[in-house]
């Protein structure tokens, strides 16, 4: 079974995100071993920092996993910055980082009505410059997330069954 490394953009455990990181991972249990990291272990990201454990935990996950699946926010139009600062960390040395090559799901979730659709755009422009393979699917959001979440999970089997039918061919990828 591929190894699947969650990465969830949001910090608050009652998020959207976190929400829908939980679903997808109780429906893919059965066909991947999933893991979530922990982005807000971090310290800012600083090129003189050259030994902090938790970097080097989370660039050890994401070198360790067949494949990453981002769950993110949608922030000022943009990615969460603590997303953004994670990635930062296992983006060195540049060219030749833990992310060259590695194969790259992105969901996205939203308040609003786009479903984090500009922050999705960001994200993969940002793995590209990292040159991950960023899984080609049509664009997994979920809108009005919010309104979606009922005790910790996300409870839209339509979001859900579309999701699931993207992931489908990016996990098949990996086995």
């Amino acid at each position: 079974m591929p190894k699947i490394l969650f990465v969830p953009g949001s910090l608050r455990a009652a998020s959207s995100a976190r929400a829908t990181t939980r679903t997808l991972i109780a429906r893919i249990g059965d066909v991947a071993t999933c893991e979530t990291a922990d982005i807000g272990a971090l310290p800012h990201y600083n090129a003189d920092v050259t030994d902090d454990p938790a970097v080097a935990g989370f660039v050890a996950q994401v070198k360790g996993a067949d494949g990453l699946i981002f769950v993110t926010p949608e922030y000022n139009y943009s990615v969460p910055g603590v997303l953004k600062n994670a990635i930062d960390w296992a983006s060195r040395p540049a060219f030749a980082s833990v992310f060259a090559g590695k194969p790259c799901a992105v969901v996205s979730v939203s308040g609003g009505a786009l479903g984090g659709v500009r922050a999705q755009a960001h994200l993969k422009y940002i793995l590209n410059g990292m040159l991950a393979e960023v899984h080609p699917c049509k664009e997994i959001v979920v809108p009005m997330a919010n309104d979606k979440v009922t005790d910790g999970v996300l409870a839209d089997e339509a979001v859900l069954g579309f999701a699931m039918e993207q992931l489908s061919g990016f996990l098949a990828r990996l086995s």
